[in-house]
């Protein structure tokens, strides 16, 4: 059973100028990563813009991650989508292309109650039969998982981490006091210092895509060598960085990124919008200082 420990990367989808995804880019993002040592690759999150890919693309890029990966790192894929059946029907593909675990999101825009939502998550679990990292963000999906859900979901063996991105201190605190058996992952960046010190043993974070070797730093002051005075320093060199990408062009942030450290990512796909250059100035000047005050911490 995969334990979730370190640093996961959501990684980033590279578009061709005709729009259609690039593999040979995208073969190198993950090269990219595997050289930075992150500890795990997620494929078909958020950051990778699966809401904007076909079925056909993602399970391509899964199949094409699973090839390029081999087994150096651990392959996490996600099944996120509205309807039941195509998120079993991810979750199943996943299975076959032998990924090691599979992220299971909240289906979005459909509101369902606590049991509906632990109904949704356990249908997939009977399908996949791999380890589950849940993903609660209402931010994105407008609902929340909450004590009724984890109470439901817990009781299967294969749910055995969560990326709590709910930005409530709350969930936190009641996953880390009454559901031990859910390992937490860090899904807020602002608040890493605050996961790790209640017990978070990895992250996921897509600014990792463009510098791993930064939010590794802060992992292994924390979680590794439990030096959360050093981990503080880090975390106030990387605050800058965080506060932009809360600014509202996240996925379009990571991605320019992505190409300041060589990557070629192509545009981001509609409906968002690639930052302008004033954005892109602004970023390059506080990832050149991240890179620079982490070093020195």
């Amino acid at each position: 059973m995969l334990t979730f420990e370190g640093i996961y990367t959501p990684a980033i989808t590279p578009y061709a100028a005709d729009g259609s995804v690039d593999f040979a880019r995208f073969a190198e993002v993950l090269e990219s990563l595997i050289e930075a040592r992150v500890h795990g690759i997620i494929i078909g999150g958020s950051t990778g813009e699966y809401y904007a890919q076909s079925a056909e693309e993602r399970m391509a890029l899964v199949e094409h991650a699973r090839k390029v990966i081999g087994n150096r790192l651990p392959l996490i894929v996600g099944t996120g989508a509205t309807r039941t059946e195509d998120a079993v029907h991810f979750a199943k593909h996943a299975r076959e292309t032998k990924a090691d675990a599979i992220l299971v999101t909240s289906p979005p825009y459909a509101l369902p109650t606590e049991l509906e939502n632990a109904h949704h998550a356990l249908t997939i679990d009977k399908a996949a039969q791999l380890p589950i990292m849940l993903y609660n963000y209402p931010g994105r999906m407008g609902i929340t998982m909450g004590e009724t859900y984890f109470n439901e979901v817990s009781q299967s063996p294969n749910v055995v981490a969560i990326k709590e991105s709910s930005g409530d201190f709350n969930n936190l605190h009641l996953l880390a006091c009454k559901f031990p058996n859910i390992a937490i992952s860090c899904g807020w960046d602002d608040q890493a210092l605050e996961f790790f010190a209640w017990g978070a043993r990895s992250w996921v974070c897509a600014g990792s895509n463009f510098i791993p070797r930064e939010h590794v730093a802060l992992y292994e002051a924390c979680v590794v060598e439990k030096n959360f005075d050093k981990g503080r320093k880090i975390m106030a060199a990387m605050m800058p960085l965080m506060n932009f990408l809360d600014g509202g062009k996240f996925v379009q942030s990571i991605r320019y990124g992505c190409e300041l450290n060589g990557l070629r990512s192509g545009q981001v796909r509609a409906p968002l919008l690639d930052l302008n250059e004033e954005e892109k100035a602004q970023l390059q000047t506080i990832i050149a200082d991240v890179k620079r005050n982490v070093a020195a911490a």
